[in-house]
């Protein structure tokens, strides 16, 4: 099984590396945003620097958990040799940990820009090992969005999943406070701000590379979020079994 797995992930690589528009994207709006309002207005507060390029960081790896993952699935789902797949013995579960596997590869290498940018041209200051549980933070935090980008992909057109999944990723990025600290949102959104999976995403970032203090209901809401969106992509992929095997 491990093999097959490896040989997913080493398929999907190759065809990002060939295509890498999906990984250009996520790292080049963080890294644009870092230039134009971190480094002149936050890049000499210590503390601030920190906080904003974690917030950019998972700005990009979200791009890429959700619109990437959305599109790729759907656009799998519209190619002969993906039926042919689902019938092989071995199952769906090599070809999903190929897709999540490459997914999280692709964020990881999304936040380079924006940590090169922070190093060389602010104050940001963090230590090895909080750089490293800041990287798994962001992994963690992106699996619902992951989750997203399935439940869309197996739901919509490759066309459609575009539309939906770019729609639906920048108003949650703005609410979950990963373009403006979450103390200058309007009061409405401060609000409502907690209970979606990006505030808790960025609190969980913000708590592993700057030492703050976590909201626990938006850390709360981030776990029922995985859940609700886990079984929510199960469904989908289920249904879309139905419909194409029935």
């Amino acid at each position: 099984m491990s093999s097959l797995v490896l040989a997913h992930t080493r398929y999907l690589m190759l065809e990002q590396i060939r295509v890498p528009i999906s990984i250009l994207a996520s790292a080049f709006f963080p890294a644009v945003s870092m230039l134009a309002f971190v480094v002149p207005f936050a890049g000499g507060d210590p503390a601030a620097a920190t906080t904003a390029t974690a917030s950019l960081m998972f700005f990009g790896a979200m791009s890429g958990a959700l619109i990437g993952l959305a599109i790729s699935v759907a656009q799998d789902r519209e190619q002969p040799w993906n039926p042919y797949l689902r019938t092989l013995p071995a199952g769906p579960f090599p070809r999903f940990a190929g897709r999540i596997l490459t997914t999280v590869a692709v964020m990881l290498v999304s936040v380079i820009p924006v940590l090169l940018l922070a190093a060389f041209f602010t104050q940001a200051t963090i230590t090895p090992p909080r750089l490293l549980l800041g990287l798994v933070a962001l992994v963690v935090g992106g699996i619902p969005f992951m989750l997203l980008g399935l439940l869309i992909g197996f739901l919509l057109s490759s066309k459609g999943a575009i539309a939906v999944s770019q729609i639906l990723f920048f108003p949650l990025a703005v609410v979950g406070g990963l373009l403006l600290p979450p103390s200058v949102l309007p009061g409405f959104i401060e609000v409502i701000s907690p209970y979606t999976p990006a505030r808790g995403a960025a609190e969980l970032l913000w708590a592993m590379t700057a030492g703050h203090s976590p909201d626990p209901v938006a850390l709360v809401m981030l776990a029922v979020w995985t859940v609700a969106l886990a079984l929510a992509a199960g469904w989908a992929y289920r249904r879309d079994e139905g419909r194409r095997f029935s």
